[in-house]
């Protein structure tokens, strides 16, 4: 498959942006492959992605974002542009759960994501194995409330030495730091369990069976400061009933966990996903 270009736009809502961007493409000899967009009513925000193929097209691709400026400009734009041939580099965060680290492993193994998962950080030795059997570099950062500045600096290191584009919470029960956040903004994954806020704790699972509940869920969403409640990118629920004991209920709660978290890792790195505000456009 030849390689294309995608681009991402959010600006204000206003005519003649499909136009522009369209006729642009079209004069530089481009074929459109795919196009989506969405006008945020309410807001007055329009979102849109376009993907052509860079086979024929008149500009040499370090040419692109320049030539593309002046429209941007026209438009008070905010965009980016990426190409389908980028392997995004990810590191992977975990404390003791191994579902979501192995799957995900297994999926880039499987070349089922366009990424390589050069490094995982946990704050426990012992998923080092898991690890490191999927050809990736462990590294053990314990945390605690008198180490958490200084674990948050090797945790920084780490990141810019393996120059790591994405990172993704695999059940990984730490807060993350306001530098890496700062340095990573809608580009931290998280995967929880959809219980929240009414069964807030380690034990949700035991709550929520002792309330009888009828469904259970996951929820992947960038991580902001504002713990748990950052910009949704995908969700998935799961019908339980009287009969399913705590650890049915934990047994299909880690299986949607995992298959959440990977669709919204796969989202992301084909650039699917736009933030606005603390919502999102999921492009699929």
């Amino acid at each position: 498959m030849s390689v294309r270009a995608i681009l991402l736009v959010s600006c204000r809502d206003q005519k003649g942006i499909v136009a522009a961007v369209s006729e642009w493409i079209y004069r530089h000899g481009g074929n459109i492959i795919g196009a989506d967009q969405h006008s945020d009513l309410d807001q007055g925000v329009f979102l849109q992605r376009v993907e052509w193929d860079l086979e024929g097209f008149g500009l040499e691709r370090s040419a692109i974002a320049e030539e593309f400026r002046p429209i941007a400009d026209r438009f008070r734009m905010r965009w980016e542009l990426r190409f389908t041939d980028h392997r995004t580099r990810v590191a992977v965060l975990v404390s003791r759960l191994d579902h979501c680290l192995v799957d995900l492993l297994w999926r880039q193994k499987a070349a089922e994501f366009p990424a390589a998962v050069p490094l995982v950080v946990s704050n426990h030795p012992e998923l080092g194995p898991v690890a490191e059997s999927f050809g990736a570099r462990y590294e053990c950062v314990p945390v605690s409330p008198e180490t958490r500045e200084t674990a948050e600096s090797r945790l920084l290191s780490l990141l810019e030495e393996e120059r790591i584009e994405l990172v993704v919470l695999a059940r990984y029960m730490q807060l993350v730091g306001p530098r890496v956040l700062a340095r990573y903004e809608h580009r931290i994954i998280n995967i929880h369990h959809s219980f929240l806020p009414a069964f807030v704790g380690a034990r949700s699972y035991h709550q929520a069976y002792e309330r009888g509940v009828k469904a259970i869920g996951a929820t992947a969403h960038y991580v902001t400061a504002d713990l748990d409640r950052g910009p949704i990118i995908e969700q998935e629920v799961a019908r339980v009933s009287h009969r399913d004991t705590v650890a049915d209920l934990v047994r299909k709660g880690r299986d949607l966990e995992k298959v959440v978290l990977a669709r919204a890792v796969d989202l992301h790195l084909r650039h699917g996903v736009l933030v606005y505000g603390n919502k999102t456009v999921v492009f699929d």
